[in-house]
């Protein structure tokens, strides 16, 4: 595990960054109430909640994600646009081991979010 402060963007909040294999965690002053974000950014898929943003590896033809459509405790389907299709696919990501590799008490972690929601800034 390495761990390392960065800037986030143009914001220059510092952010204690986590690198765990493939993907990263991050620490920030935002706090959201039992709501987190989902989103993508280049090739990463990025989940934020209370003050942590979670990056992991996305589908290398994803453009962005459209809609979720169901939140199951660290369970999301979700509507993608892909590049190499026209119409929107129905997609899934499942958090619990991707926290779990990142010593993370999933249970614990994704109890408090309600409801997730698309945003792009």
């Amino acid at each position: 595990m390495l761990y390392n402060r960065v800037n986030v963007g143009s914001s220059k909040i510092p952010v204690l960054a986590l690198f765990v294999g493939s993907c990263i965690i991050e620490m920030e002053g935002i706090k959201m109430l039992n709501e987190a974000i989902l989103s993508s950014k280049n090739e990463y898929t990025i989940f934020k909640y209370d003050r942590y943003i979670i990056r992991f590896r996305a589908p290398y033809s994803l453009e962005r994600y459209t809609q979720v459509k169901e939140w199951d405790n660290g369970y999301l389907v979700v509507m993608a646009k892909y590049s190499h299709n026209q119409e929107e696919e129905e997609e899934y990501i499942d958090l619990i081991p991707i926290l779990e590799d990142l010593y993370y008490d999933a249970n614990k972690f994704l109890a408090p979010i309600k409801k997730v929601r698309i945003q792009y800034d």
